[in-house]
């Protein structure tokens, strides 16, 4: 599939938003493990009073909800499963980046298995956020099958 410049343009523009995750990711597991050094709680109400936010509101209300849980974090498991999800991003990435067939297999898989439960969110909690990120995961799984499957038939008739 990647043999057409415009092909292979989807393909880098999804690696680099799935390394741009992988990424973000990263330098949200390095600010949770600093902040197990910290007393969080004072850590999110002094942001929420900075900010003007009010502490009952749902998104404050729900920062100082996870906040309390921090300190009872299993550390170790979450190193685990957030190594986990960096690793499969970066090496989906990669094989996106070079148009590998199994970087699409990885990028269509991946991304297919949050679309039910981004519709079940979206279902709950409609807002055109979650529109927008059921759209943007259904677009990218649909342009990778769509991959997958040209990359198939022209194995076919070659």
């Amino acid at each position: 599939m990647s043999d057409a410049p415009s092909q292979r343009s989807a393909l880098h523009a999804i690696a680099a938003f799935e390394a741009t995750k992988g990424l973000a990711a990263l330098a949200g597991l390095i600010g949770v493990l600093d902040l197990l050094h910290r007393d969080v709680r004072a850590v999110v109400l002094t942001l929420i009073g900075r900010f003007g936010l009010d502490p009952e509101a749902h998104y404050p209300s729900l920062l100082l909800h996870y906040a309390e849980l921090l300190p009872d974090t299993d550390v170790q498991m979450l190193l685990i499963l957030a190594s986990v999800y960096i690793a499969l991003r970066f090496i989906e990435a990669t094989g996106l980046w070079l148009g590998k067939a199994w970087g699409e297999y990885l990028g269509a898989l991946s991304g297919g298995i949050y679309i039910p439960f981004e519709v079940v969110h979206f279902i709950d909690e409609p807002s055109w956020m979650n529109a927008f990120i059921v759209t943007l995961n259904t677009v990218i799984v649909g342009y990778l099958a769509y991959a997958l499957w040209h990359r198939h038939q022209q194995q076919g008739h070659a």
